[in-house]
């Protein structure tokens, strides 16, 4: 799937319409899915976290039901007022697909008008994956219409996150590729185990990240270094994403390959007495919220040729997901 994807892009297939094409040709070959074995893993330091559940709220689990890809989790005692965003679709490594999508926009809606969420963690329950990118199976059975629809929902999902009023941290346990490290780049904080890989590959499969990964990530990182890492597609670990400031800790991974979210536990713990004052620090800053919604339309100049590009082809581009 790699190296026909390889062999095609370029000026004439960098396009959603194009990949869709390739797509359609290998739609058996896409994934090879995660297999998981029991439960949901509500369990830290041998507590369990007890508390609001979003679907158990919404009486889900009925059989024409859509299965629960997103979830939540209201931590109690000391630590009330920090909220667990769940990332659970496990068959498909959390990918960007419609369910996900709209279970993530319902549950972010949600948190942002209630005034007893303090600090939030978004963190995934797959194994070795924190958000793989774009569902490129359900991208294979879109047109064209439907594929610049999606991708706008992606990047409404992101600037969502990104003006959510309470601090908000990104555990990376695994792997944060394409739309995936946009989803992170969204959030406030980023904690990585040094096992992590984050990148926007997008340009390796001939297209450009499409949910406002370019805009964010030269804030992070500084515009030089952005450019390079999107130009090349490169990968970078834990360590070398602390050095370059993508993210804010890193540490060493666990045997329950949980050393992200635990480091971004202790961190939204050391928020917590002052998280009441953030949204004042939001309000007045001409920095973390002022530029969120922007377009982006400046990224053009950088990679669009109008002999062969649209400006919706230029933009209707989003992450690939991790494969075997």
């Amino acid at each position: 799937m790699m190296a026909l994807l390889g062999r095609l892009a370029g000026p004439r297939c960098s396009s959603w319409r194009c990949l869709g094409v390739i797509l359609r040709r290998t739609h058996s070959q896409t994934f090879t899915p995660v297999q998981r074995d029991g439960a949901r893993q509500v369990a830290r330091g041998g507590r369990l976290l007890t508390g609001y559940s979003h679907a158990q709220s919404r009486g889900q689990h009925t059989e024409g039901a859509d299965p629960v890809e997103v979830d939540v989790k209201r931590l109690e005692g000391e630590d009330d007022g920090i909220v667990e965003v769940l990332m659970c679709r496990h068959k498909a490594r959390n990918a960007l697909g419609h369910v996900f999508l709209s279970q993530m926009k319902e549950l972010v809606s949600t948190l942002s008008g209630d005034s007893v969420v303090r600090v939030i963690v978004f963190r995934s329950l797959v194994p070795g994956v924190f958000c793989a990118g774009a569902d490129l199976k359900e991208r294979a059975l879109m047109n064209n219409s439907e594929s610049d629809l999606f991708v706008h929902g992606l990047r409404s999902l992101m600037t969502q996150i990104a003006s959510l009023p309470m601090p908000t941290i990104a555990a990376i346990d695994g792997f944060a590729l394409g739309g995936g490290l946009e989803l992170a780049l969204a959030c406030d904080l980023r904690t990585a185990a040094y096992s992590a890989q984050m990148g926007l590959i997008e340009t390796t499969r001939g297209l450009l990240p499409g949910a406002g990964g370019s805009q964010r990530l030269p804030r992070v990182v500084g515009i030089t270094r952005a450019k390079e890492l999107i130009f090349t597609g490169k990968r970078v670990g834990g360590q070398t994403a602390l050095e370059m400031g993508l993210i804010n800790r890193a540490v060493e991974q666990n045997q329950t390959g949980d050393a992200a979210y635990r480091e971004a536990l202790c961190l939204a713990r050391e928020i917590l007495p002052q998280a009441s004052v953030v949204p004042y620090f939001f309000h007045s800053s001409s920095d973390a919220r002022s530029w969120q919604g922007q377009s982006g339309s400046h990224v053009k100049k950088w990679t669009t040729d109008s002999t062969t590009h649209t400006h919706s082809e230029t933009h209707a581009c989003v992450a690939v997901p991790v494969s075997d």
